[in-house]
């Protein structure tokens, strides 16, 4: 991954995160588009969710910079986002990710196509990550 890349999501980032709608009109979107994703967040603490959603989007774009941190907690939300755990199929992840670059295009004042497509750079290595690790089982706890 390109320093540039990841430099111009870092931005971006941070004028989402800047607006305190930006997560909680992701979720408005996800939900919406996606009965089954709606079904899976069923009694979810969607607050709990939208701060534990902020850490994982910073901890992928370090996984994807090659930062150990970042990969540890791919290992770790892969793991419970598997089969054995929440058991999410990964045609979500597609959607997810869909409907977190509609959310940006709300919220960056900066969007543009490039941006749009570095997010899909950043975000895309740790989507077929979680993706790869759906059938692993879940590691023992230690």
């Amino acid at each position: 991954m390109n320093p540039h890349d990841l430099e111009a999501f870092d931005e971006s980032l941070a004028r989402c995160y800047a607006q305190p709608r930006f997560l909680e009109r992701f979720y408005e979107i996800f939900l919406a588009e996606s009965p089954e994703a709606r079904e899976k967040f069923a009694g979810t603490d969607l607050a709990q969710q939208r701060r534990m959603l902020k850490a994982s989007l910073v901890l992928m774009m370090l996984s994807t910079g090659g930062k150990a941190e970042g990969m540890v907690h791919m290992e770790r939300i892969g793991a419970v986002h598997g089969k054995s755990g929440h058991d999410i199929p990964v045609h979500l992840y597609d959607i997810w990710l869909d409907c977190l670059l509609r959310a940006v295009r709300e919220f960056d004042p900066h969007v543009n196509d490039e941006l749009i497509a570095i997010w899909k750079r950043v975000l895309e290595p740790g989507i077929a990550f979680m993706k790869s690790r759906r059938d692993k089982p879940a590691s023992p706890a230690h």
